[in-house]
């Protein structure tokens, strides 16, 4: 019985083949005739002004930067201090937790810093896809960028003063 119903459903496969379309390809989609480039423009674009409220926002973020910066900077003396007084101690030792506190402080004023410097980053990428000028942000960004460049140094070299 199973095997008759198989054979009836293979029958079904064998119908003719001349009620169904040839998949050989059609005239229509054969590639024919030319086309001729556009010709390029000597048309230089330009990018749209900057917005009106983008100088007092470049100001905020460079005068946010450069204030985590001052306080950094205020702050690298005593972190110096905080790491030499470790000497041969132990970790957990007083002295040892107070240098990684004083790390800790630089490290965050590094935060503020970098927290202005990814704002810039935004505006610059929103000023790159609104294809407006840019240059004003490059800059401020460059100077906020060497701030916090300087800043890593130092983290740097403290932490392998303290990891002595």
């Amino acid at each position: 019985m199973a095997s008759a119903a198989l054979a009836l459903l293979l029958t079904g496969c064998a119908g003719a083949s001349d009620r169904y379309p040839s998949l050989a390809t059609r005239d229509i989609e054969r590639v024919s005739g030319t086309f001729e480039p556009v010709a390029a423009s000597d048309a230089q674009l330009t990018p749209a002004l900057a917005p009106a409220n983008q100088a007092e926002q470049l100001q905020s973020l460079v005068a946010q930067a450069a204030t985590a910066h001052a306080a950094f900077m205020t702050a690298v003396p005593g972190t110096r201090a905080a790491i030499a007084r470790i000497g041969a101690k132990e970790p957990g030792d007083k002295s040892w937790t107070d240098a990684q506190i004083a790390l800790a402080e630089l490290d965050s004023q590094r935060s503020r810093a970098a927290i202005a410097l990814g704002d810039l980053d935004l505006l610059y990428a929103n000023a790159s896809v609104d294809f407006v000028e840019r240059e004003a942000i490059a800059e401020a960004r460059a100077n906020v960028l060497a701030s916090v460049h300087q800043e890593d140094a130092i983290l740097i070299e403290l932490r392998g003063l303290a990891d002595r």
